[in-house]
């Protein structure tokens, strides 16, 4: 009984490093993700952590030529606020807007999307901010290939679909209203679709947000967290396409599942 145990807990030992291996080898890393100190609001004293969320449409490491506050061509056309606060009771998820007409710092008036172009993921984070006064602990990029990626590798998800629209990224379909289980491509069209809603870019929001939660709720589930087999593939095939600030680890990442383990 003693060896069975023991087998056991080496095996498990060994997979959690063959996945945090996995993670912190192939996921990109911004050396350089925050402005200088002296520009930061103060770090909380309560516990409570914030989280960047940014969706770019190139590969997450065209990231690192915007990571040292260089101009680019990328625009942040998706940003996600995550509040984590001391209790760890809940997490907190808000939409920026990426045509919020803002003052960005050093670069004048423009929608907040530009900060990317303009200053790197530096720009992005001083942007927020001093829009919020709140500091950012971490900061987490991925592109469309890792979205399709993390969907495929979770077996798709089921999104309920407000109401019927017609597709204009995934020309010939037509999404209809109700519950419906999408892979990773048809996910990525019903997020990204914005022109066939009166309200553009706020449904889009709604959209993305939906999606988040079907991706939570797959996830958080005994048939995922207990299979092996699906959380190597999830990690191996997201990993490639995410770019995180380089104190947001392996470690750092199962530190942050622990303490909202509830």
């Amino acid at each position: 009984v003693v060896a069975i145990f023991l087998v056991g807990a080496v095996g498990a030992g060994v997979f959690a490093f063959n996945l945090a291996s996995s993670f912190n080898s192939k996921s990109q890393k911004l050396e350089q993700a925050f402005p200088a100190e002296t520009a930061r609001p103060a770090e909380a004293e309560n516990g409570a952590s914030n989280l960047l969320l940014l969706g770019s449409d190139s590969r997450a490491a065209a990231l690192g030529s915007a990571e040292v506050g260089e101009s680019s061509d990328q625009r942040s056309d998706t940003m996600m606020w995550v509040h984590i606060p001391a209790d760890h009771k809940n997490i907190y998820m808000m939409s920026v807007m990426r045509d919020t007409w803002i003052d960005i710092p050093g670069k004048g008036e423009a929608k907040i999307n530009a900060a990317l172009a303009n200053g790197g993921v530096p720009l992005v984070v001083q942007t927020l901010e001093g829009l919020f006064g709140v500091r950012i602990d971490h900061v987490a990029g991925m592109d469309f290939a890792g979205f399709e990626a993390l969907t495929d590798a979770l077996g798709g998800v089921e999104i309920d679909v407000p109401y019927e629209f017609k597709s204009f990224h995934m020309p010939g379909k037509t999404f209809a209203k109700g519950k419906q289980l999408m892979d990773g491509a048809t996910a990525l069209a019903y997020v990204r679709e914005r022109y066939a809603f009166p309200d553009g870019d706020y449904q889009r929001v709604k959209n993305q947000q939906a999606f988040l939660k079907a991706v939570m709720s797959k996830m958080l589930t005994a048939g995922t967290l207990s299979n092996p087999v699906t959380i190597n593939d999830i990690v191996t095939k997201f990993s490639p396409f995410v770019s995180v600030d380089k104190s947001l680890d392996a470690g750092a990442v199962a530190a942050l599942g622990v303490q909202l383990k509830d």
